[in-house]
C-alpha cells in the first residue's frame, strides 16, 4: 500500500482494464481478483464499467478507480453518476480526470467538480491522469487541493523523471500506465539479461522496477497466466546494478501514447 496525501492508501499493484471488452470484462476482472489483485482500474472511455461492476458485485475490499472523459469536464457529477450506475456502486475509491485536454480550457472546472464529489462522498479520493506539472499547478491554484494521484505513461523507455520529482515534492502518488511499454520493453536485451539472472520473467522484472521506485502500477492482462505472472512482481528484489541498468534505458523519444498537450 502507498500512502496518499489525503490520508488514505492505495494498493501499489493493480489491474488495468484498458481494451478489455465489455463482453468478457466480468470474467477477466473476477480472475484478476481471484489471483490476488486488490485494485481495479477502469474508465468511462473503456466502455466496460458494467462488466467491472458485475465482477465486484459481492466484493468490498477492492479499490476501484474510474475516470472522467474530456467531453464531460463541465459535468463531472453527471459523469460520475453514470459510472456509478454502471459499476453498481454508491462511490468509487478514486476518480480521475482522464486527460487535461488543455485546448478545451475546462480542466480546472472539472477539478472543482471532483473536489465537490469528494466532499459529497461519491469519490473517496480524487486525482488526475496525464496531467503535466503546469496543469496540476493550475488546479491547485484554483482550489487549494492537490490530486492524490497522477496516472501517467511510464515505463523503462519513458521514465518521466521530472514529473516524478514534481509528484514527490507534492506527495502525489505516481501511477504508471503502459508499465510494460505496450509489450515492446519486454524484448529488451537489458531486461532479458536481468530476468535470466533472477530466474524471473521479463514482465516481472519491469513491474518490480516500478515497485522498487515507489510507483503504483496497473498492468493489464486478459488471460490468467499473464495475470499470475504479473502478480509475481510482488515478490523478489532487484539489486542496485539491476535498477541502474533499467534506469539507463530512458529515452527522450520513448513516449508511446498521446501527447497530453494534444489529446482531447
Amino acid at each position: 500500500m502507498l500512502e496518499l496525501n489525503d490520508g488514505r492508501a492505495i494498493p501499489q499493484l493493480g489491474f488495468g482494464t484498458y481494451k478489455v471488452p465489455q463482453a468478457i470484462a466480468a470474467q477477466v476482472v473476477r480472475s484478476a481478483i481471484d489471483t490476488g489483485y486488490k485494485l481495479v482500474d477502469t474508465a468511462a472511455l473503456y466502455e466496460n464499467e458494467h462488466g467491472v461492476g458485475q465482477a465486484l458485485a459481492s466484493i468490498d475490499d477492492v479499490f476501484v478507480t474510474t475516470k472522467l472523459w474530456a467531453n464531460m469536464h463541465e459535468d463531472a457529477e453527471g459523469a460520475l453518476d453514470q459510472s456509478l450506475a454502471l459499476l453498481g456502486r454508491d462511490s468509487v475509491d478514486l476518480y480521475l480526470i482522464h486527460w487535461p485536454a488543455p485546448g478545451q480550457g475546462k480542466f480546472v472546472e472539472a477539478w472543482k467538480g471532483l473536489v465537490r464529489l469528494r466532499e459529497a462522498g461519491k469519490a473517496k479520493s480524487i486525482g488526475v491522469s496525464n496531467f503535466l506539472p503546469e496543469h496540476i499547478e493550475a488546479i491547485f491554484a484554483a482550489t487549494g487541493v492537490m490530486p492524490a494521484v497522477n496516472q501517467i505513461e511510464l515505463h523503462p523507455d519513458f521514465q518521466q523523471r521530472e514529473a516524478r520529482a514534481f509528484h514527490e515534492q507534492h506527495r502525489i502518488v505516481t501511477q504508471s500506465w503502459s508499465p510494460l511499454g505496450q509489450g515492446t520493453t519486454i524484448n529488451s536485451p537489458v531486461i532479458a539479461k536481468i530476468a535470466e539472472k533472477h530466474g524471473r520473467s521479463p514482465a516481472q522484472v519491469i513491474l518490480r522496477w516500478h515497485i522498487q521506485h515507489g510507483l503504483a502500477v496497473i498492468p493489464k492482462a486478459s488471460d490468467e497466466a499473464h495475470m499470475r505472472d504479473n502478480f509475481g512482481a510482488t515478490e523478489g528484489m532487484l539489486d542496485a546494478d539491476d535498477m541502474a541498468a533499467i534506469d539507463s534505458m530512458d529515452r527522450a523519444d520513448g513516449r508511446l501514447g498521446p501527447d497530453p498537450l494534444a489529446q482531447g
